[in-house]
């Protein structure tokens, strides 16, 4: 089964509700949204917590240890 729809035929009372209603459709869409930068769209964070542990370790320290 299919749909039929019907066309609505307007009457000349009517152009004073279809003039409102292009008035509030430009009022709702008639700009465009306020620009947003790229950089405001990226939320940087590490990935892990950092571990002071971890961070002790000297990477140059097996030169002093095995070379020297």
């Amino acid at each position: 089964m299919t749909h039929r729809t019907t066309r609505l035929r307007r009457t000349p009372h009517d152009t004073t509700s279809a003039e409102a209603e292009a008035e509030r459709r430009h009022d709702r869409f008639g700009a465009l949204p306020e620009r947003i930068r790229p950089e405001d769209t990226v939320e940087t964070r590490p990935a892990t917590a950092p571990d002071p542990a971890r961070d002790r370790y000297h990477a140059d320290e097996w030169l002093v240890r095995y070379c020297g």
